[in-house]
């Protein structure tokens, strides 16, 4: 029973899945899908998370560092032997050799020349030493505070990276849902027009019957609208690349999407917003602060470096071995000046210095460019206006002149040459349509990607 009510289960579950999966996804789905599952930008996160750690790192340099160290040795050099004692706090006046001396001096022989030798040959030694020990810098001038901005101007930089890629393939997804659009609104075009072929093809064969048109007739006809058939074949194909294409941006199978009208309003964002909202502008303004603040990390080699530390330790000849009565403290400070490094320095300041004018430089240049794009974009989107306006006038007299030729071949007026001609015609302004529509929404597309996505 366990098991039947199991496969049962499974069953409704698979089937909803399969349902769920069956249903078309919109743009706005698509794109809320894009966001949290494409692979580019779940990399594109992992960047900043880095680049956070590395901020957390150079922040972490104010609060200095506690260490914990452990020393083992054991050795009989006479001044490591001494040395150990002295530490643990274990010397005494016979490591000097006063016992030697004592004996000497009670047998009447005194003896100040003659070394030691519990002094200098002592018996080995272990020794354990147990420390802690934390520096802290007090003042560095300026360089952890510089190398913070740094960081945190590099965090920034990794999410406007991020923001380009969430836009990048945010257009890439919108392109893909209007050329999917596109196709299929072409295959209707060309459904409607293989229909007439095949009504032509079945007139001709009537009027073959009744001698009023000829076998070349038939084939001429059969000839287009077998080319009507390899146009509409590539096209599916053309929509099955496209759904793989799809798939691959949102991670997951797409075989179903709700296409979108194929009308897109021109955005009204003027020119300085879209400046303002260009995030390769933004990448720009950032690495000049990260300039900037290159410059205050290399003026801080002119002033001295202070900092303080202290420590406590403890030592025996067995770890932790009578820890409290050997202990022992150290704290301190220290300040380093360097005074003269042969001009290094001042080099480094100036070498600053100088990259943070060429990114200047390159910032109002990003800035001429991208005002470049949008007035050439702006002037793209105006002529392909002026072409689909055109087109569509074409078209309409394509299909007008189209049917007039149908029906004088009934008439026998004109020949069937001529009809397909005209028919050709109305295909071809049919395709150049549509590829005009698809340039003019790229360029669109591409408009909106300079601001950011924005689509006011």
């Amino acid at each position: 029973m366990k098991k039947l009510f199991a496969f049962v289960f499974a069953t409704l579950y698979i089937s909803a899945s399969l349902s769920h999966a069956s249903e078309p996804i919109s743009l706005s789905g698509a794109i809320e899908i894009l966001k949290s599952q494409n692979l580019e930008i779940k990399g594109a996160q992992i960047d900043i998370e880095a680049a956070m750690q590395d901020a957390k790192i150079a922040s972490a340099n104010h609060y200095g560092k506690l260490d914990f160290i452990q020393d083992f040795a054991r050795s009989d050099d006479a001044g490591n032997v001494f040395g150990f004692k002295l530490s643990s706090r274990e010397a005494n006046f016979g490591d000097f050799g006063a016992k030697e001396f004592m004996d000497n001096f009670m047998a009447g022989t005194p003896d100040y020349t003659t070394p030691p030798h519990d002094l200098n040959y002592p018996d080995s030694r272990n020794y354990f030493q147990s420390k802690l020990k934390y520096e802290v810098p007090f003042f560095t001038g300026f360089k952890i505070t510089s190398y913070q901005e740094i960081m945190n101007s590099v965090t920034k930089i990794k999410k406007l990276e991020k923001s380009q890629v969430v836009n990048e393939k945010i257009y890439e997804t919108r392109k893909s849902f209007y050329d999917m659009a596109l196709l299929e609104e072409s295959i209707s075009n060309l459904g409607v027009i293989l229909t007439n072929i095949q009504t032509l093809e079945a007139m001709t064969y009537e009027m073959i019957e009744v001698g009023y048109a000829k076998k070349v007739d038939l084939l001429e006809v059969k000839a287009k609208k077998g080319n009507v058939e390899r146009l509409i074949s590539q096209m599916e194909s053309n929509k099955e690349l496209l759904y793989h294409y799809i798939s691959f941006l949102l991670n997951q199978r797409v075989t179903s999407i709700q296409t979108p009208s194929l009308e897109i309003k021109t955005p009204s964002i003027s020119n300085s917003d879209i400046i303002n909202n260009n995030l390769d502008i933004q990448k720009a303004n950032t690495g000049l602060v990260i300039k900037e603040s290159m410059i205050d990390a290399s003026k801080s080699s002119y002033y001295p470096m202070i900092g303080a530390f202290a420590e406590i330790a403890t030592a025996d000849d067995k770890f932790l071995g009578d820890a409290s009565d050997h202990q022992s403290y150290t704290v301190g400070a220290r300040l380093t000046w360097n005074i003269f490094n042969g001009g290094a320095d001042s080099a480094n300041v100036e070498k600053s210095r100088l990259d943070f004018l060429k990114t200047k430089t390159q910032v109002a240049l990003a800035n001429s460019g991208v005002e470049l794009q949008i007035q050439k974009i702006r002037t793209e989107i105006e002529s392909f206006n002026k072409d689909i306006e055109s087109l569509k006038k074409e078209l309409a007299l394509a299909d007008e002149i189209y049917k007039n030729y149908e029906a004088r071949y009934r008439e026998k007026l004109s020949s069937m040459s001529d009809v397909i001609i005209k028919q050709s015609e109305q295909i071809q302004k049919i395709l150049q349509l549509q590829q005009t529509i698809n340039k003019r929404n790229e360029r669109v597309f591409a408009l909106e990607k300079l601001a950011n996505g924005e689509q006011r």
